[in-house]
């Protein structure tokens, strides 16, 4: 029986570097020894690059009315199709190494219940990877010298037992909001949130926006407002990964360390839930005066 059941719902393949990315990711996955892998949907190329990399294709998953596939069906999906214990839902441009299994087993010998997530590395890769021996220290090497830490918002997977994650809202894949609302669902249920980042490297490719209307980020797509209408408001996808319990380091959890940004959105929770019948943006204001002051300057044009 497989460790772990990753699942993703790709983007088509018809763009020659989204396809390059997005087999290199996969091909990454399938190395990774105790694991199966689902791709869901019946975009373009999809169905034949499961073939191809001999990974499992379940092209039905239910869509908002923009034809986005769904979390809640993905996951849903995943566990009805999967063989693991595990399930990790994860984007289809992200190479894994096996430090990540490694992160995962030690995670489930620390925690019954729990969410596995990272800061990811952001790197400019356009040519497929060869993945001969010593690949993933040729990759760790380029990342280091080329790569950049992505900053602790924005998650691209998340990784936990198969029986959490039960009455997930209809969110729109691959559009802001749903990887908060994932943070902010287990924070509510008090599972553990670990970050994995100092014990893992995972990779994310770069690539730009053309694969959605005008070629805009998600965040000013239509499914994303739906998005946060679904997740109860502002309040709620505004977790990330500052949010996390628990920091995976050496085989052991720790507690986050206290940097000015965890500081900040402690002191912001802290307030939102002594003056919570505040509005949402005068709480914000409050607890991160510069950011606020940052609008102001931009709404009367200075610098």
């Amino acid at each position: 029986m497989p460790l772990i059941t990753l699942f993703s719902a790709p983007k088509p393949f018809t763009n020659p570097h989204i396809a390059t990315i997005q087999r290199n990711a996969i091909h990454s996955w399938i190395l990774l020894p105790d694991v199966e892998v689902i791709l869901f949907g019946e975009e373009e190329g999809i169905a034949q690059s499961a073939q191809d990399l001999g990974v499992k294709h379940i092209p039905h998953v239910s869509r908002n009315t923009n034809g986005t596939p769904l979390i809640s069906s993905m996951v849903q999906l995943a566990r009805e199709n999967s063989h693991s214990d595990l399930l990790c839902i994860i984007n289809a441009d992200m190479i894994l190494m096996p430090d990540f299994l490694e992160a995962t087993k030690q995670a489930v010998n620390l925690k019954d219940k729990f969410v596995l997530l990272s800061q990811r590395w952001d790197l400019d890769i356009t040519q497929p990877i060869e993945f001969t021996e010593g690949w993933q220290n040729r990759l760790s090497s380029i990342v280091h010298r080329q790569g950049s830490l992505h900053r602790p918002a924005g998650s691209d997977f998340f990784l936990f037992p198969k029986f959490c994650y039960q009455d997930i809202p209809n969110l729109a894949i691959g559009r802001a909001g749903w990887d908060n609302w994932m943070i902010y669902k287990a924070r509510q249920k008090k599972w553990p949130v670990i970050d994995c980042s100092p014990s893992v490297m995972i990779v994310h490719q770069n690539h730009d926006y053309s694969h959605l209307p005008d070629g805009k980020s998600h965040y000013d797509h239509p499914d994303t407002n739906e998005n946060i209408r679904l997740a109860g408001g502002h309040a709620a996808i505004r977790y990330t990964i500052l949010d996390s319990t628990h920091q995976l380091v050496d085989g052991k959890l720790t507690r986050p360390k206290m940097t000015s940004l965890r500081f900040t959105r402690n002191f912001e929770l802290f307030l939102r839930a002594i003056f919570f019948f505040l509005p949402e943006n005068m709480i914000e204001n409050i607890a991160r005066p510069k950011r606020w002051k940052k609008r102001i300057n931009k709404i009367f044009g200075k610098r």
